[in-house]
C-alpha cells in the first residue's frame, strides 16, 4: 500500500448531490481528528438538493494549518463525471481515485490513478448504491493509510444515524477489501 506524506495532505472529494460527498468528507476529517491530526473540512455545492455538482475539501496535517484551503490536492476522489474537472489541479505525484463507471474518461489522464467499482460494490455487497461514498472512503483509507481504520469507523459511528450505521460500516469495510485490506 502506498503511504501518503504525513506533513500536510490535501484531499478533494467530488461528485453530484445525493452521493454523500459531504458526509464522506466529514467522516474523513473526523477520523483524522480522532487520530490526533489537525484538520480543516470545507464543502461547496449548488442550490440543487440532488444532482448538482458537489465538492468537499479535507486538509489533514501534523501541524497547525495556516492556510485552510486546498490548492493542489494530493488525493482526488471522484464519484461522478463533473468531478473530473479537478484532475488538472492534482499535485505532482497525486492520486486519482475514481469510480469504474468513469474508466473510459479517466483513461486519458496521465496521473496516478486507481479506478474501482464503488457503486457496483455498494449495490452488490451492501444492497444500496447510496453507500458508494463509504466504499470510496474505505478504498482511500486502505490504499493510503492516511487515517486509521479504527478512527474512521468511530467517525462513522458518530456521524450517521443508528438506522444506517451497520450499512455504512459494511460499505467502508467493503472499500477496504477492494484494495486488499
Amino acid at each position: 500500500m502506498e503511504q501518503v506524506s504525513r506533513g500536510r495532505v490535501e484531499v478533494k472529494l467530488a461528485g453530484i448531490g445525493g452521493q454523500g460527498v459531504v458526509l464522506a468528507s466529514h467522516v474523513l476529517a473526523l477520523g483524522a481528528f480522532y487520530d490526533g491530526k489537525w484538520v480543516v473540512c470545507t464543502q461547496a455545492y449548488s442550490a440543487r438538493v440532488r444532482g448538482g455538482p458537489v465538492e468537499a475539501d479535507v486538509i489533514i496535517s501534523e501541524h497547525k494549518i495556516g492556510y485552510p484551503f486546498v490548492r493542489r490536492p494530493n488525493i482526488l476522489v471522484v464519484l461522478a463525471e463533473p468531478g473530473l474537472k479537478f484532475v488538472s489541479s492534482l499535485a505532482k505525484g497525486g492520486l486519482l481515485l475514481a469510480d469504474a463507471s468513469l474508466s473510459s474518461e479517466v483513461e486519458a489522464y496521465e496521473v496516478n490513478k486507481l479506478v474501482l467499482p464503488f457503486f457496483e460494490v455498494a449495490k452488490g455487497e451492501c444492497g444500496s448504491p447510496s453507500v458508494a461514498n463509504m466504499v470510496a472512503l474505505g478504498a482511500l483509507v486502505g490504499h493510503t493509510g492516511l487515517v486509521s481504520k479504527g478512527a474512521v469507523e468511530k467517525a462513522i459511528g458518530d456521524s450517521v444515524s443508528r438506522a444506517y450505521l451497520d450499512l455504512d460500516l459494511r460499505a467502508f469495510r467493503a472499500g477496504l477489501r477492494l484494495v486488499g485490506e
